[in-house]
């Protein structure tokens, strides 16, 4: 049976390395930010956080004028996020979004959850738990793992058989980032919608820079792809290719 995959030992090293330390971490953090600040009305709720891992939305978002609860499972992701949130109004505690319901009970007006269904055994369970601390009126900003755009990357890196097999999900061995649990869009729509949950706004996160010849674009390349990934995020078919797809979900009141 398999486990929740967290991001403890040298997986967080790994992902703070790899991810953030390179350009499609730099890259999916604008976008991100991008998006939630055009899509999700935010003045200055209180915020739930929900895996926020490292703590640089939670700080975004402080520094905004939120109080902000950040929830992360892994302990050396934690230590990190606290370092990185001194002094902001940020509160920190461990744990999964098994234990939202007793870490930090809602109603939650603002939600953010990015990048954690995926890593979840049951990612179905996770969404439930995350809905049942919205308020209502409440907003969602949900940002999950493409598995449509996995299938792509496998294709284009010459992994047929895997793709054919569909063999796509990562084991949760080893230090891999492949998440065990990667998402379609229309099994999220319909947990979403099966949830009493509206969707007013999808964003496709990254649509381009997975799938370019270069691993190491230069600095003049990624001026340009910044300008593309901008222009196209939202657009038909574009979107839909995105490393992350990003739904501004509501709570109707």
């Amino acid at each position: 049976m398999r486990e929740d995959r967290h991001f403890v030992g040298e997986m967080a090293a790994k992902f703070e390395r790899s991810l953030y330390g390179a350009s499609r971490g730099q890259l999916r953090l604008a976008l991100l930010q991008d998006t939630v600040a055009r899509e999700l009305p935010l003045s200055a709720e209180p915020l739930l956080d929900a895996g926020g891992g490292l703590g640089q939305m939670a700080e975004w978002a402080a520094r905004r004028g939120h109080a902000v609860t950040l929830v992360e499972p892994a302990q050396e992701m934690l230590l990190r996020a606290r370092e990185r949130l001194a002094g902001l109004d940020v509160r920190c505690l461990q744990g999964d979004l098994q234990s939202l319901e007793r870490l930090a009970p809602g109603p939650w007006p603002r939600i953010f959850c990015h990048a954690v269904l995926e890593w979840l055994a049951k990612p179905r369970a996770g969404l439930e738990a995350l809905s049942a601390q919205l308020a209502p009126g409440g907003w969602m900003s949900l940002m999950v793992f493409n598995r449509d755009a996995l299938r792509f990357s496998n294709v284009i890196k010459g992994n047929l058989e895997r793709v054919l097999e569909d063999r796509l999900a990562g084991d949760g061995r080893r230090t891999r980032l492949t998440p065990i649990s990667p998402l379609g869009h229309d099994e999220v729509i319909d947990w979403l919608d099966a949830l009493g949950l509206e969707v007013h706004g999808v964003t496709g996160i990254r649509v381009f820079h997975d799938y370019l010849r270069s691993r190491y674009p230069s600095e003049e390349e990624l001026v340009l792809l910044r300008r593309l990934e901008f222009a196209y995020c939202r657009a038909e078919p574009y979107w839909r290719l995105g490393r992350y797809l990003h739904y501004s979900v509501h709570r109707p009141a």
